[in-house]
């Protein structure tokens, strides 16, 4: 089965500015305890569009079960302190997306992730202007 994997931020239109705060809270659920071997949460960056594509890790935690705490799957929750840049952006040639990203690794070697998407500035979409 999929694990389902759940991730809230705090804000209702997932909007900031660099120096903001931002609370995430997540878990992952579907899945018995047995079978999951790590669950990273992490706060990134990425490039799309035309060109390499460029990545950039703001914040990163890896949870694994332990024998005092062997369950990794109940809600987590971070908080840090947003960069001032990059900001996000939606140009003609790159975008560049922020995202709150849990990877949860099972015993068996699959990898399943989810993104919740976040904007960092308040940048405007770039239009073509017509001569």
């Amino acid at each position: 089965m999929v694990p389902l994997i759940s991730i809230h931020l705090d804000r209702p239109y997932r909007a900031y500015q660099g120096g903001d705060e931002l609370h995430c809270q997540y878990q992952v659920d579907r899945v018995k305890v047995d079978q999951l071997q790590a669950v990273e949460a992490s706060l990134l960056w990425y490039t799309e569009g035309k060109g390499e594509e460029d990545l950039g890790v703001h914040y990163f935690e890896r949870n694994i079960p332990t024998t005092e705490d062997p369950d990794i799957r109940p809600m987590k929750q971070f908080t840090t302190t947003l960069p001032c840049s990059p900001l996000s952006y939606e140009g003609i040639i790159i975008k560049i997306q922020w995202c709150a990203r849990v990877r949860v690794f099972m015993q068996d070697g699959t990898v399943y992730s989810h993104d919740q998407a976040f904007l960092l500035g308040k940048t405007p979409v770039a239009q073509i202007v017509q001569p």
